[in-house]
């Protein structure tokens, strides 16, 4: 599954922005400048944040944005729903199946079982989280192939 730039730009654009609030206010072309994300883009993914109550705007000189709560309490899939961001991993409606039919694909429960999980992991790390690098699990070393399970003359010859 791969998340469109949507999803990715506001999570890199929420990051930054949680990254230099101490400053106070963010503006939109300072994320843009450094994030490299246009910032017309940016601007349609804040006002989903602002309606989401995830940043809030302050007008006037000195203005731009903030986190609408600490980066302890904002959680990565808080921010990829806001913006209209499936986590879905299946071709499927919730009205229709996958295949022309109307039916359920036979790899359906796959799909659905692997966007729970991204959307279960997803919840479970926050804005702080990321900014501090203390992201979970051992997908770190993972190269993308399972190794071979040791067989009966494998142990054997050890």
């Amino acid at each position: 599954m791969k998340l469109s730039t949507k999803g990715r730009y506001a999570v890199m654009a929420m990051a930054d922005l949680a990254d230099a609030a101490e400053a106070g206010p963010v503006t939109l072309s300072d994320i843009a400048s450094r994030q490299s994300i246009s910032l017309s883009y940016l601007e349609q993914l804040f006002a989903k944040l602002r309606r989401a109550d995830i940043v809030s705007s302050v007008r006037g000189p000195g203005g731009g944005y903030r986190l609408s709560r600490t980066a302890s309490e904002i959680r990565i899939s808080d921010i990829i729903l806001a913006v209209d961001e499936p986590l879905r991993a299946t071709r499927c409606s919730e009205a229709k199946g996958c295949l022309s039919d109307g039916r359920r694909c036979v790899t359906h429960d796959l799909w659905d079982e692997l966007g729970r999980h991204i959307y279960l992991y997803l919840s479970s790390v926050t804005l702080e989280d990321v900014l501090e690098r203390r992201l979970f699990g051992s997908a770190n070393g993972a190269t993308g192939r399972l190794a071979p399970a040791a067989t009966s003359s494998t142990r054997a010859a050890e």
